[in-house]
């Protein structure tokens, strides 16, 4: 069970706070769009978002050689408000516009992903 606690040691890492600002705006992305908006490598970003999903704060797909990841629609309530909130506060945080625009900046963002997630 999520509590307060497990969320807010989460929201705490700022790699995992980024990648839930972007998933909260975006809906869902692969990994790959998730290493480019945050210049990050694959590894660490994949470790971060297992954590989230363990706590059941993230879903995971797989489509193809790539994993979707997205914020788990069946949060209590609380959660979300407090997703909500945070994302909506961060994103005008000068590193978060950059992640954003890094993540717009892929052009055909599918395609760039190709051999890279799986």
């Amino acid at each position: 069970m999520l509590t307060p606690i497990k969320l807010f040691k989460c929201l705490a890492d700022e790699t995992r706070l980024r990648c839930l600002v972007l998933l909260h705006k975006e809906g869902r992305l692969c990994v790959c769009e998730l290493t480019q908006a945050l210049d990050m490598l694959q590894p660490k970003i994949s470790r971060h978002l297992a954590l989230l999903r363990q706590d059941n704060i993230l879903l995971d797909s797989r489509e193809g050689q790539w994993v979707y990841y997205q914020i788990n629609p069946d949060l209590p309530a609380w959660v979300s408000d407090i997703l909500d909130i945070t994302a909506g506060q961060f994103s005008s945080h000068p590193r978060q516009q950059e992640d954003q625009q890094r993540l717009q900046a892929m052009a055909n963002r599918r395609e760039e992903a190709m051999g890279c997630c799986g």
